[in-house]
């Protein structure tokens, strides 16, 4: 494919056009750091106050025109069906963008859809997920874990590195998902126990500071317990320490789970310990915990 002039050559900063779709908590801190690192921005979403939340960039009037002229047109959407109409569908990203421009979904969803996009789009296609959450998209400290060709990732990697602290590129087209979901089973079920652990030391006396200490540098240690502690205060800056405001909904983690446990039982492999974190999260959100952040599991565990 040829390569516009505004694309990044290598490693080197220069200025890219970008379109960017889908503007809810994660995607507006990112397309305002796009912004910030000087590049013409064309943000598009269903709400024109979400747009208005991105200064500086282009208010687009629909995706198709985000895309145009884009050299990268870079997505943020809530499911897999939402990103096959945006790219797929007629009028939409793939048609509208230029010939050069490499698309770069940045939303959860199921491997199978990433994959049939990346084939069915006629456009270099990167599926880039991320972790970090809302404090990592408005640090420009999040992860990206991205799927798709390597030419494709040597031109987009960096325009995410003025996103993320960590570009990891883990395969061809899906791989991205797949690493995404894989984690996040991962994150579920060490937030479930170590609500579960600051809930038995309460029961035996043992105050939250204690815990935390002795955890923090022995083996129960975790990026759950010394980063996103879901007590308030041995970490302050966790969600525990403003009530549980996401952060990370139990919502969107809910979301994540049954991706994995459906990729899982796709595919005939075990995961009782997903299985369960998955039970447990949807008698969470069940319960009025949706909105709320997804550490906040621990003050349903203590209901039990």
């Amino acid at each position: 494919m040829g390569q516009s002039p505004h694309q990044r050559i290598g490693r080197e900063p220069r200025m890219a056009r970008i379109g960017f779709i889908g503007l809810g908590n994660m995607g507006a801190p990112m397309a305002r750091n796009l912004v910030k690192a000087g590049h013409e921005v064309a943000c598009f979403d269903l709400s024109a106050a979400a747009m208005a939340g991105v200064p500086g960039a282009r208010a687009a009037g629909s995706a198709a025109d985000a895309a145009t002229g884009a050299d990268f047109v870079i997505t943020m959407l809530p499911a897999g069906q939402h990103v096959r109409d945006a790219v797929l569908g007629a009028g939409g990203i793939a048609a509208a963008s230029p010939p050069h421009a490499v698309l770069v979904d940045c939303s959860t969803i199921d491997v199978a859809t990433a994959r049939a996009v990346a084939e069915g789009c006629g456009r270099a296609f990167l599926d880039a997920p991320v972790s970090g959450g809302v404090m990592g998209a408005e640090g420009a400290t999040l992860t990206f874990m991205v799927g798709g060709d390597d030419a494709a990732f040597a031109q987009a990697e960096p325009i995410l590195q003025q996103m993320g602290r960590a570009v990891i590129h883990c395969g061809g087209a899906g791989a991205g998902q797949a690493a995404k979901a894989c984690n996040n089973m991962m994150l579920a079920a060490t937030m479930i126990v170590t609500a579960e652990a600051f809930v038995l030391a309460e029961s035996l006396g043992l105050s939250h500071q204690a815990l935390f200490d002795v955890a923090a540098k022995s083996s129960g240690q975790s990026w759950s317990l010394t980063t996103y502690c879901p007590v308030p205060g041995p970490v302050p800056g966790s969600p525990a320490n403003r009530g549980y405001q996401p952060g990370f909904s139990a919502a969107l983690m809910l979301k994540d789970l049954g991706l994995a446990v459906g990729a899982a039982e796709a595919g005939g492999v075990a995961t009782p310990v997903g299985a369960r974190a998955l039970e447990l999260y949807r008698a969470f959100v069940e319960a009025g915990g949706a909105g709320r952040d997804f550490s906040g599991i621990i003050e349903y565990l203590r209901d039990q």
